[in-house]
């Protein structure tokens, strides 16, 4: 027996994957905590290399202590990451006591290669899928185009994954419309459509102003009351330094809200890289402020985009109540 000092587990013994019939869903798992707390839970990255991946490790350990709902990995379609992503995904659904859900995007994939990514998941014991239609790759604004053999839009993907077998799917949805939506009105129209596909829940696009996930849950709820009861999962991530914004604003599609954005600058000062601390101190503060009102307003969960760090995530989630492990939990 050899310990892995990327995985944090002993090699030799490792567990079978689970069955689909003890395979719980993300909406299991959206009740109230022990401690009466609403659940939490957190996205990884394809890690690029080695160094990545071990990175990758540390955070899942951190948060497997902190017990989340579920963990979700992105996922790059057509990207040179791709081997590495499905290996790395299995190995958190297998090795650790993660509920692990893999993104599974249409773009640049043909629908016999949609229905093999899902075969590896489905071989690792991944029956947890959150279906999107993607973005193009390298440029996320651009013209999507439909693979000659692929699906066009992710309502395809969601019937096309239920078909497959017993799998638990999630899709995306958008406080402020997606970019391609002419209108919410549209925007919401082609969430239910998901939604009445099978999906059973969705995940926001990041957002800063609560008001637009609240407007969101009643916009579905007018569209179809059914589709409206089921869980709308907000998605928030901590702005650790001003470089960081841009990140955020590239990931949510949408700028940061000018009055936040002043915070970050009055705390940056003249001089941003010796204010770091500050600057980190105020988006600390901010993503706590989200998270509370979240809780107040009824959230289902809590979904953090960590860029596969924990430090920052854990400190916003030890600032609204929750505890972490005193040691870590074996896999």
């Amino acid at each position: 027996m050899s310990f892995d000092n990327v995985r944090g587990r002993s090699t030799a013994g490792r567990p079978r994957p689970p069955q689909v019939s003890g395979t719980p869903s993300v909406v299991g798992r959206l009740g109230p905590r022990p401690d009466g707390s609403i659940p939490f839970s957190v996205e990884f990255n394809p890690p690029r290399d080695s160094a990545a991946e071990a990175r990758l490790w540390r955070a899942a350990r951190e948060f497997e202590r902190m017990h989340p709902a579920f963990v979700s990995m992105t996922y790059g379609a057509g990207g040179s990451t791709r081997d590495r992503t499905a290996r790395v995904t299995g190995e958190l659904a297998q090795e650790t006591t993660l509920l692990t859900v893999a993104h599974l995007t249409a773009v640049a994939h043909s629908v016999a290669e949609l229905r093999s990514i899902v075969g590896v998941y489905a071989d690792a014991g991944i029956r947890n899928l959150l279906v999107l239609r993607g973005d193009p790759p390298g440029d996320p604004l651009g013209e999507w185009q439909r693979h000659p053999e692929g699906v066009e839009y992710a309502e395809e993907l969601v019937r096309m994954v239920r078909d497959l077998g017993d799998f638990h799917v999630g899709v995306a949805s958008f406080p402020q419309g997606h970019h391609r939506s002419p209108d919410l009105d549209h925007d919401t129209r082609y969430l239910c459509a998901k939604l009445r596909a099978g999906a059973e829940y969705s995940i926001t696009q990041m957002f800063f102003d609560v008001d637009h996930y609240l407007r969101l849950r009643e916009r579905v709820s007018a569209c179809d009351p059914v589709q409206g009861d089921k869980p709308i999962i907000p998605e928030l991530m901590p702005i650790t330094s001003l470089r960081t914004v841009q990140r955020a604003e590239e990931l949510s599609g949408r700028p940061v809200p000018p009055a936040l954005m002043a915070r970050l600058e009055r705390a940056a000062g003249n001089d941003p890289e010796a204010n770091r601390d500050a600057v980190r101190e105020v988006g600390i503060e901010i993503a706590t402020e989200i998270g509370q009102r979240l809780i107040a307003e009824g959230a289902p969960c809590l979904h953090f985009i960590t860029l596969n760090f924990a430090k920052a995530t854990t400190e916003v989630l030890t600032n609204l109540g929750y505890t972490v492990a005193p040691t870590p939990v074996e896999a």
